[in-house]
């Protein structure tokens, strides 16, 4: 039979022990209390920098009320008083017993400023991760009317957390994190993605010429390796300006070696036969989803840095800058698709010069103005 534990017994195993930092800001509120003077030597942080309502309420109160004289402070306990009463508006269990233990625990009261220092880097990894979080969360908001750009609004302001950190603690050259980003995520929709990007291809071999209008659409935006190659086969051929269609698209990739991963002839000839609306329509889509992937990745490495306490203010901001660099990449390949820049109408150029022939007919003006227009 399972043990079952008596009605006065307590499970204190459930009980997290407290992190480091809330000894540290223990030491810190001891040496307030005891020493109210070295405030002065304390910066750079706040109320909300503490990781608890009640050492928040207590460093509230000591900023804000008027400092004692320090030889009556010496002889009784009426500025600790009003620090008491003035926090417990805050945090109501705030006793005096605890204030005590404050200053009993704080080793020396003229390392406050060290104290303070240590508060204020656990609170800046706390506001990377926060701001990670909306990130990822903003990726992942099915009813935003506008994701790319909520999520680009995001990544701006996890980017001004990451300068405020750098100018509070300068990174230091080659100081990396330690901690293992996470593995890219996967499409959230793959079926939706695949299906998409088959009619991509499939219209980019039946209207190469448009190929060049979506030349900001890189192979890695695609989700699936095959795909990522028939699109690098799709450019290199337009590029070269030789004929393309599905049969060349195909002994393309066979030379590039896309064939050699389990990928059937048949296969590709059917991703490449179905086209349907325009290349520039379904590129767009694909960036689109690339940039939110990239968003996610981004969120979640950043998340992973500052969830891991080892890693120091200086890591974290080099680690979240390389981290934001991928964004800033799409970023820019998205604003040229969908923010093109103005420019000057092009020049009218002169009709080309054509030899005599037969008069157009209707029927053959009509016939060409179809194919143009498909």
């Amino acid at each position: 039979m399972p043990h079952a534990p008596e009605p006065d017994q307590d499970d204190l195993d459930t009980i997290a022990p407290p992190q480091p930092v809330f000894h540290v800001e223990q030491a810190l509120l001891g040496a307030l209390l005891l020493d109210p003077h070295r405030l002065d030597d304390v910066s750079g942080i706040a109320a909300d920098s503490f990781s608890t309502a009640a050492h928040a309420a207590l460093y509230c109160a000591i900023t804000t009320l008027p400092r004692p004289d320090p030889a009556q402070h010496a002889k009784n306990t009426q500025w600790l008083d009003h620090v008491l009463a003035t926090s417990r508006e805050q945090a109501r269990g705030l006793t005096a017993s605890y204030l005590h233990t404050l200053v009993q625990v704080c080793p020396w009261p003229c390392h406050a400023p060290a104290y303070a220092r240590m508060v204020e880097a656990e609170h800046a990894r706390r506001r990377l991760q926060t701001a990670a979080e909306r990130l990822v969360h903003a990726v992942h908001d099915a009813s935003l009317p506008h994701p790319v750009q909520t999520a680009l609004a995001e990544a701006d302001a996890l980017a001004a957390v990451v300068d405020d950190i750098a100018n509070r603690f300068p990174p230091r050259a080659g100081a990396l994190p330690r901690t293992t980003a996470p593995p890219p995520p996967a499409a959230p929709d793959p079926t939706e993605a695949v299906e998409e990007e088959q009619i991509l291809l499939a219209t980019a071999t039946a209207y190469p010429s448009d190929i060049d209008a979506a030349r900001w659409l890189l192979p890695d935006d695609l989700t699936l390796p095959l795909h990522a190659g028939l699109w690098q086969c799709l450019t290199t051929l337009a590029r070269r300006h030789e004929p393309v269609d599905p049969v060349t698209v195909l002994w393309e990739a066979q030379q590039r070696g896309l064939l050699d991963h389990g990928s059937e002839p048949g296969e590709v000839l059917g991703i490449l036969a179905e086209p349907a609306g325009s290349v520039e329509y379904w590129g767009e889509r694909a960036l689109q989803r690339s940039l939110l992937a990239t968003a996610e990745h981004t969120g979640r490495r950043i998340k992973a840095y500052a969830g891991d306490p080892a890693n120091t203010p200086f890591q974290l901001v080099v680690g979240a800058r390389r981290a934001l660099a991928d964004i800033a990449a799409v970023r820019t390949r998205w604003q040229h698709t969908t923010e093109p820049l103005s420019c000057p109408p092009p020049r009218r150029r002169a009709a080309p010069t054509t030899r005599a022939g037969p008069p157009t007919t209707t029927a053959a003006h009509a016939a060409r103005t179809t194919r143009a227009t498909r």
